[in-house]
């Protein structure tokens, strides 16, 4: 298996952490190549690809591409277009690693909008798929459809879920509900082969197993997706403040703590490491700005697994076989 191709310099606590998720992967074998500058210390015996500039978090990501043409986030994905490595990640500025990948990598024939398709826990279950989380603000129906395709390509292999239920978000259940967008696109989903469609779901339906993979515009997605992520933050901090608020709690926190620390890791954003691009012409995971090391790791741990299984070839089958 090529390297993956790991953005050193990506993410708010960049380049320590991320290098010890490199160094950590390649402890288990997985095989890495870091992009960064020449002088990064703490690189040790890993590869490193060299990249003089960064493309930072504040810039604008099109001309942030354009424009630095040798930084981090391009030669990471030029490696993948190149065949020198079989997958890019970073934690750095999302709309340059979509914009990087997207302009170096190209697209999978077909696609008419790449799509970011991210994890959202479930507890007791695989978790949902939300897509598109922020690639795309404004969309046509036809384009949610391919997000369907593609979103359930991606829970069966991510996830092993054999036959994804795909949903369209709307403000209801019925299928008259939502925007002249919502309405176009809950019509040619109901009639698009390939997609188990059930219908329209709802903003309460994000952490259930109502589907298994939710579709929207990427606008509302990342609006829905940040305030999950906050939401969740808040009440775990509200629930562990609570055990230790009084004397008396604490025998009693400390027997439900074991029964907690495992529902505290699937509502983590760590434990999945990432969010995939759906639709270029390879392996593109994109972390959280604030990945530490683990959630690093573990994005390291889905680029190969997406390697290994094929992904990229089972989306082009997809959206050809739609055609």
């Amino acid at each position: 298996m090529l390297p993956i191709a790991i953005d050193a310099m990506g993410g708010d606590r960049a380049p320590g952490e991320i290098l010890a998720a490199a160094r950590a992967a390649a402890d288990l074998g997985i095989p890495v190549v870091l992009v960064g500058p020449a002088d990064l210390e703490g690189v040790g015996d890993l590869p490193l690809i060299h990249a003089s500039e960064v493309i930072g978090m504040d810039d604008d990501a099109a001309q942030g591409v354009r424009r630095k043409k040798d930084s981090t986030l391009v030669r990471a994905a030029e490696a993948v277009r190149d065949g020198r490595a079989s997958a890019m990640i970073s934690a750095g500025n999302t709309g340059a690693t979509m914009a990087s990948a997207l302009l170096r990598m190209g697209r999978i024939k077909g696609v008419s909008r790449p799509a970011i398709a991210t994890p959202l826990p479930v507890p007791g279950h695989a978790p949902n798929i939300l897509l598109d989380a922020g690639a795309n603000a404004e969309v046509q129906a036809e384009w949610l459809v391919q997000f369907a395709q593609m979103g359930s390509v991606f829970a069966r292999h991510r996830f092993g879920v054999e036959a994804p239920r795909v949903g369209l978000l709307s403000i209801g259940e019925e299928p008259g509900k939502g925007d002249s967008l919502r309405k176009e696109a809950f019509e040619l989903l109901s009639v698009a082969p390939g997609i188990d469609f059930i219908g329209n779901v709802e903003g309460r339906d994000m952490l259930l197993k109502t589907a298994d993979v939710i579709v929207t515009d990427g606008f509302t997605g990342n609006v829905v997706l940040k305030t999950l992520e906050g939401a969740v933050k808040v009440l775990m901090t509200a629930i562990l403040g609570a055990f230790g608020s009084e004397e008396h709690y604490r025998p009693h926190a400390d027997a439900l703590l074991p029964a907690l620390l495992p529902l505290y890791e699937t509502m983590s954003p760590d434990t999945y490491g990432g969010a995939m691009l759906l639709g270029v012409e390879g392996v593109c995971i994109i972390s959280h700005g604030s990945s530490n090391e683990k959630a690093m790791l573990n994005g390291i741990k889905v680029a190969k697994e997406m390697v290994e299984r094929g992904v990229v070839d089972e989306l082009r089958a997809a959206i050809a076989a739609s055609a």
